[in-house]
């Protein structure tokens, strides 16, 4: 398994904007390519306006496969407009599990 960790920051005062967008029209899109939805934070100490993700995927080419499909599907590319200037800053990882890890 591999885990795709992702943080984005979003424009000053537009949280409950990009939330709200994000579940209505994001989160079916993905969840329906993508799959394997871990966990999906907001920040509420340190640095602020901020979300964080992860999803789970089998391996990188599992990965590029669903990912392409999502990529391909209409209702992503309206989300991707309706989003637009919403995040001021991205940062992602690939994260693998520890041998003794409760989650692989």
């Amino acid at each position: 398994m591999i885990i795709d960790h992702r943080t984005y920051t979003i424009a000053h005062g537009r949280n409950k904007e990009y939330l709200a967008l994000f579940e209505a029209e994001a989160l079916p899109v993905q969840m329906e390519h993508l799959g394997n939805l871990i966990a999906y934070f907001t920040t509420a100490v340190g640095p602020v306006n901020e979300v964080v993700h992860l999803w789970g995927y089998e391996s990188l080419a599992d990965m590029e496969q669903r990912r392409k499909a999502r990529d391909a599907d209409p209702r992503w590319g309206e989300y991707k407009k309706k989003s637009a200037g919403m995040l001021t800053d991205q940062r992602n990882k690939l994260l693998t599990p520890a041998s003794f890890s409760p989650l692989k």
